[in-house]
C-alpha cells in the first residue's frame, strides 16, 4: 500500500470517526435549545424544577458529544498539511477562507457561548441563558455551513480562475452560493435532527423503562423526540431526492454509480439489488423495477438517464486518457443500506411514536422492547457513514472534480511508513477517546434522575 492509499485511508477513517459526533452536535444543540425553551415558559415550580434537570441531563450529554467532535476535528485540518500538501498548495486560496470562517464560528462563537451557557445558569437571566444555548445551535449549524460550502467547490467547482497551476478564489457570493451546497447542507442538517432526535428518543425509552422515578419527564421527552426525529427523517429523505435529481446535471457519473447504471437508458430502471461487474462494466445480473430511476430524476416515467460508460467516454474525450470511474459496487450498496437504515428508523419512529401518546406512560409495559433500542441505536450512525461515503467516493478519481486528481494532491515527499506510524496512533487514540466518552455518557445517563427535589 503506498503512501497515496494510506492516506485516503487515514483521512476516511479519522473522518468517519469525527463525523459519528458532528451530527449529534448538529441535532442535538437544537433538542437542547427548544428544551430550555420549554423550561423558562413552563408553569409550576416542581414542573420547572423537572425541566431545569432535563434540560442539564441532555445538555451533558451534548456537552461530552461536542468535545469528542472538538477533538477529532482539529486533526482534519493537520491533513492538509501532512498528507495533502499539492492540494493545500493548488486549493488553499479558495478552501482557506471557508475554513478560516469555520475555525472562527466554532471556536469563538460556538465555544465561547457554550462556556457562558454551562457556567452562566445563576448569573444570566432564563431568557438571556436561553439565548446562549440557541446561539450554540446556530453556530454549530453555521460551522457545518462552511465546511460544506468548501466541499462543494470540491464537488462542484464554481466562482474560480487558474493562476500560475493554482486555484484562485474570483467570487466569494459564487462560492457561498453554489447550487450543490443547498443539497449538501440541508442533508446534513436534517441528517443532524435526525441523528440527534433518534438518540434522545433511545435515551428515553432506557429510561422509562429502567428508572421509575424519572419515567413522567422522559415519557414527555420520548414524545418530543419522535417528532423531532420525524422532521429529521423526512428531511434528509426530500432533501436527498432533490439533490439526486440536480446531480443528473451536476454530476452524473455520481448519480450513475450509486445506481449502477452503466448504459443510457430512456427509460431507465431501478436496480434493488445487482451483481456489479466493474472489470466488465454492466451488472451480471440485477432485480429491477422498470421505468422507477427515470421517474425518481425527472418526475415522469419518460427521460433520459446517462449511464457510466457513456459518461466515461465524454470524461476522456473532456480530459484525456484515464479512468473516471468511482467505486461502482461500493457506491451502489451504500446507497441502498444507507436508504434501508433510514426506512427502518422511520418505521421505528412511527410505531414509537403511537405507542408513547396512545399509552402515556403505561408504555412502560413494553420495559422489554424499550430496554432493545439501545441495539437499534447505531442505524443513524450507520446511515452518515456510508452516506458520507457515497459523497466523497463518488468524486474519484478527483479530489476537485475536472481540476485536480487525487493522486496528484497527495504530499510529494510522503512515504508509506510515514502514514503508518500516524495511522496506527490516530485510530488507537480515537479509538480509546471514543469508548471513553460511551462510557462517561451510559454511566451519566444511568446514574442521573429527574425529580422534584433541589440539588
Amino acid at each position: 500500500m503506498d503512501a497515496l492509499i494510506l492516506s485516503r485511508l487515514q483521512f476516511a477513517i479519522t473522518t468517519i470517526y469525527h463525523f459519528l459526533f458532528v451530527p449529534v452536535t448538529l441535532g442535538l444543540s437544537i433538542f437542547v435549545a427548544l428544551l430550555e425553551t420549554w423550561y423558562i415558559k413552563s408553569g409550576s415550580y416542581e414542573e420547572r424544577i423537572k425541566l431545569k434537570k432535563l434540560v442539564k441531563f441532555f445538555g451533558t450529554i451534548f456537552l461530552i458529544n461536542f468535545a469528542m467532535g472538538v477533538v477529532t476535528g482539529i486533526v482534519q485540518e493537520f491533513h492538509f498539511g501532512m498528507n495533502w500538501s499539492e492540494y493545500a498548495r493548488f486549493m488553499g486560496d479558495i478552501f482557506g477562507a471557508p475554513l478560516a470562517l469555520e475555525a472562527l464560528t466554532a471556536f469563538f462563537l460556538e465555544s465561547t457561548f457554550i462556556g457562558i451557557w454551562v457556567f452562566g445558569w445563576d448569573k444570566l437571566s432564563e431568557k438571556l441563558h436561553c439565548a446562549c444555548i440557541w446561539i450554540v445551535a446556530f453556530g454549530s449549524n453555521l460551522s457545518a455551513f462552511w465546511i460544506l460550502v468548501a466541499n462543494s467547490f470540491m464537488q462542484h467547482p464554481v466562482g474560480y480562475e487558474i493562476q500560475d497551476g493554482r486555484a484562485v478564489m474570483t467570487s466569494l457570493f459564487d462560492l457561498v452560493t453554489n447550487p450543490y451546497v443547498l443539497g449538501e447542507y440541508s442533508h446534513a442538517f436534517f441528517a443532524g435532527i435526525a441523528t440527534a432526535g433518534f438518540l434522545v428518543l433511545v435515551v428515553s425509552a432506557w429510561k422509562i423503562a429502567t428508572d421509575e422515578v424519572s419515567r413522567e419527564m422522559f415519557v414527555r421527552t420520548l414524545r418530543r423526540a419522535v417528532l423531532f426525529t420525524w422532521l429529521g427523517v423526512m428531511g434528509v429523505m426530500g432533501s436527498g431526492h432533490l439533490h439526486a435529481q440536480y446531480l443528473a446535471t451536476a454530476n452524473p457519473m455520481k448519480l450513475a454509480s450509486f445506481e449502477a447504471l452503466w448504459e443510457t437508458e430512456d427509460p431507465a430502471p431501478f436496480a434493488i439489488v445487482a451483481d456489479v461487474n466493474q472489470a466488465a462494466g454492466r451488472n451480471d445480473s440485477e432485480i429491477a423495477i422498470p421505468y422507477m430511476f427515470t421517474f425518481m430524476v425527472h418526475n415522469s416515467f419518460s427521460g433520459e438517464v446517462r449511464g457510466i460508460n457513456d459518461l466515461q467516454r465524454e470524461a476522456v474525450e473532456k480530459y484525456g486518457s484515464g479512468y473516471y470511474v468511482p467505486d461502482v459496487k461500493g457506491m451502489f450498496w451504500s446507497f441502498r443500506i444507507m436508504v434501508g437504515a433510514g426506512g427502518l428508523m422511520l418505521a421505528i419512529v412511527l410505531v414509537t411514536g403511537l405507542a408513547a401518546f396512545w399509552f402515556g406512560e403505561e408504555i412502560k409495559k413494553f420495559a422489554c422492547c424499550l430496554k432493545f433500542m439501545p441495539v437499534l441505536l447505531p442505524l443513524p450512525f450507520i446511515a452518515n457513514t456510508v452516506g458520507w461515503y457515497i459523497m466523497e467516493a463518488g468524486r474519484q478519481p478527483w479530489i476537485v472534480v475536472g481540476l485536480q486528481k487525487t493522486a496528484a494532491a497527495v504530499s510529494p515527499n510522503l512515504t508509506s511508513w510515514d502514514v503508518w506510524a500516524t495511522l496506527i496512533g490516530f485510530t488507537a487514540i480515537y479509538l480509546f477517546l471514543a469508548v471513553l466518552a460511551v462510557f462517561a455518557a451510559v454511566r451519566f445517563i444511568n446514574r442521573t434522575k429527574i425529580t422534584e427535589e433541589v440539588e
